[in-house]
């Protein structure tokens, strides 16, 4: 075999690869001979049929199999005499090749970047951290027990409607006269004052007493999600069958037992387990950007056009999808772009994406870091506990399905080597509140370049119990 390098210009190589006629030769001489061991070809015995009819025979197929392990056994011979680290698959194209003369091709490749990495003890950062105090124990314990209150018979038959009542009613809706899916209901709970039918309704059931009618006039809000009703003025005429006065329920261990906890105060730890979980998270998400922009910044140095490219189509490819299937999530600024100008800004975070990628997986490889089957057993254990009741389901999906086990092999080796470079970072930590948090991570946001529109970060919700049941009427307010 012959190597000519006839191109090295940045990370760009490229070389003419000849192959000897005489190999080529030897390699489809062997695999016939392999052949004639197991082939039957009328007229003779196995093992028995002539080189020249198993050529006359084989010949093409066998010379396009021998030409194609040719090829990709002499480049990769090359990559490793060369000592290359390829970005990307090279491109490979044939040049020459009869039967029976010397097999020529060219072989480009674009490498990995070679660059030092910084000093990680120098980079420093602070890690804001939110601690969970007794106040929110207490005021997520009371939403709980808000969610979990019951109700009795008024004790007066003369009472009326107040807020904070639960008024048990009839109702029939209708838009123009004529009634519509879903508006119908029959004893149904509703608590008034607690703002989940349209604005407007549960006030004008106040002052009635059990037994009483009243056709309640109200307006669907302009965004309301049934596009028949939205703006749509409405009559409901409802009827009071009872009403019931509101029980809290009480802080203690009963209350606990109703959301599966032994005693209340194995359900306050797990309320402040949770809360500093979705803490961390955020934690973790605020002091990992600014770990990448240290790195971003301190890291300068020649990128693969493939990569980068690749990057560019991938960013555009979901920009078109939203673009085309949900316009309302694209960002209000780049409507007004053209496209010229958004794939410009798209340059420059794939530019980004690619350039921090390359130094975290330098930084594994330096160090040999490496992803353990323990690591991938416990990513797999979280993402069963994203979905409740169907962890059996996950774990099947996992098993019958390598690919999804590497699809969690990026994100998870990210993680590590961002764990490995903080552990050697001067990280400060700093006590601050969720909002201080939340609105640092919203001023991030906002201040990077976006793909599409997305709603601002909210504080992780405080737990509540599950809602009860509304009826069908709820959704159609």
């Amino acid at each position: 075999m012959q190597v000519t390098e006839t191109k090295a210009e940045g990370l760009n190589r490229e070389y003419t690869v000849v192959v000897a006629a005489t190999d080529i030769e030897t390699k489809v001489t062997t695999r016939l001979g392999e052949i004639s061991k197991t082939v039957k070809i009328p007229g003779f015995r196995p093992g028995k049929v002539p080189a020249k009819v198993l050529r006359q025979k084989y010949g093409q197929s066998i010379m396009g199999e021998v030409l194609e392990g040719a090829v990709n056994e002499a480049s990769a011979k090359t990559i490793a005499d060369n000592e290359l680290r390829p970005a990307a698959q090279p491109k490979i194209e044939i040049t020459k090749f009869e039967e029976g003369t010397d097999l020529e091709f060219t072989m480009a490749v674009e490498l990995f970047p070679e660059f030092d990495l910084m000093d990680f003890k120098k980079v420093s950062l602070e890690r804001l951290v939110v601690p969970v105090k007794d106040e929110e124990i207490q005021e997520t314990l009371e939403r709980i027990a808000d969610s979990n209150k019951s109700s009795e018979p008024a004790k007066s038959k003369a009472k009326k409607v107040a807020k904070g009542n639960i008024a048990v009613i009839d109702f029939v809706g209708s838009v123009d006269g004529e009634e519509f899916e879903g508006g119908k209901g029959e004893n149904y709970n509703l608590e008034v004052g607690s703002n989940t039918f349209i604005p407007g309704f549960e006030d004008q059931l106040i002052g009635l007493k059990a037994g009483e009618e009243k056709d309640v006039e109200v307006k669907f809000p302009e965004e309301y999600g049934a596009e028949n009703l939205a703006g749509k003025d409405a009559l409901f005429k409802c009827k009071v069958n009872e009403i019931r006065t509101v029980v809290p329920a009480e802080l203690d261990d009963e209350l606990a037992k109703k959301v599966g906890m032994e005693t209340l105060d194995a359900l306050k730890d797990a309320i402040r387990e949770e809360r500093s979980k979705e803490f961390e998270q955020m934690t973790r998400q605020h002091v990992k950007k600014h770990l990448l922009d240290a790195l971003d910044e301190a890291h300068s140095f020649e990128l693969p056009e493939t990569l980068v490219q690749g990057e560019i189509d991938q960013i555009w490819s979901q920009y078109e999808e939203t673009r085309k299937n949900n316009p309302d999530q694209i960002d209000e600024a780049d409507k007004g772009k053209s496209d010229d100008e958004l794939k410009e800004e798209y340059a420059k975070i794939a530019d980004r994406r690619v350039r921090l990628g390359l130094v975290l997986a330098e930084v594994g490889r330096v160090n040999e870091l490496e992803l353990s089957q323990e690591d991938l057993n416990e990513a797999v254990m979280n993402e069963a506990r994203r979905y409740p009741g169907q962890e059996q389901a996950v774990f099947e999906y996992f098993k019958n399905n390598p690919q999804a086990i590497e699809s969690l092999r990026a994100p998870l080796f990210e993680e590590k080597v961002v764990d490995f470079i903080l552990e050697l970072a001067d990280v400060s930590d700093k006590e601050v509140t969720a909002e201080d948090l939340m609105n640092s991570l919203n001023e991030e946001e906002e201040a990077k370049p976006k793909k599409k529109a997305a709603a601002k970060k909210k504080a992780p919700a405080k737990k509540k119990a599950p809602a009860k049941k509304k009826a069908e009427a709820k959704d159609e307010e």
